[in-house]
């Protein structure tokens, strides 16, 4: 793997490794960080590098300049006029298998959300797609879907009652309000709220928090939550201890115990 520092253009994303972290930034702040058509397939494939690189335990999703990401690019994009265009004829299915929303959620690394501007429309879906959202305390997540005349398109519908329930997901949604930082954090929607000049180290903070941990384990971790959206608790339970039996037989699992005996910290290797 490529553990350079230094970021590499991919068509208005940049991606970074350093060590266990992977950073995805949206590079277009003359564009408010918005998200062009080829965009949509580069930030698919970073996710996707990221997560089968055995070296990254954590990726971390922001923008550059004042805005996180504000949504899909309307102005002359390649998406809005090719959906908009009535004589063209809609596809009978949609193959969203590689479509960003999906990947987000379907990748066992831990993703988090260094919300350092406003995240609107698509932007704030995939925000909310990380596991863990930090906002800057000048941000904001802005719902703008009715106000343009469409859904949340990326998601939303399904994550966003999940955390915050029916009522309040409904007046949001119903509205297209804009959250600032403190409705963010008094909803649970984020984590933290920091600094706006601190966003990125906080979000970095805690990402080479999660890589200090077994990451085999964290990924196991993190797919049963996903599974136990949308099962009973006995069929839970049962896949939870069926996941366990190869993480005993882990070395990372020996390693653990090995430095809690000894009272160090453990050194794991993804094994």
């Amino acid at each position: 793997m490529d553990q350079t520092k230094h970021p590499q253009s991919e068509s208005g994303l940049l991606y970074a490794a350093d060590g266990h972290i992977a950073s995805i930034t949206f590079n277009r702040p003359e564009h408010q960080n918005t998200i062009s058509g080829a965009m949509l397939a580069n930030l698919s494939e970073l996710l996707l590098k990221a997560d089968a690189d055995p070296e990254i335990r954590a990726i971390i999703l922001a923008g550059t300049g004042r805005f996180f990401c504000a949504g899909l690019d309307l102005r002359g994009s390649d998406i809005t006029t090719n959906l908009a265009d009535s004589s063209q004829k809609s596809p009978a299915t949609l193959d969203l298998r590689n479509a960003p929303p999906t990947v987000l959620h379907n990748i066992d690394t831990p993703t988090i959300a260094a919300i350092n501007g406003s995240a609107a429309g698509y932007g704030m879906d995939l925000a909310l797609g990380c596991d863990i959202r930090i906002i800057a305390d000048t941000a904001n997540l802005a719902a703008a879907f009715t106000a343009r005349g469409i859904v949340p398109e990326s998601g939303g519908t399904w994550i966003l009652p999940r955390l915050i329930g029916w009522s309040k997901a409904s007046e949001i949604i119903f509205t297209g309000k804009t959250l600032v930082a403190a409705d963010c954090l008094e909803m649970g929607l984020v984590s933290e709220v920091a600094n706006s000049n601190e966003v990125g180290d906080r979000a970095l903070a805690l990402a080479q928090q999660i890589a200090a941990r077994a990451p085999l384990a964290v990924q196991a971790s993190k797919r049963m939550m996903r599974m136990g959206m949308n099962e009973n608790f006995n069929d839970h339970i049962h896949h939870v201890f069926l996941q366990l039996l190869p993480l005993f037989q882990s070395s990372d699992f020996q390693e653990g115990m090995a430095s809690f005996i000894a009272k160090r910290d453990a050194n794991f290797k993804g094994q």
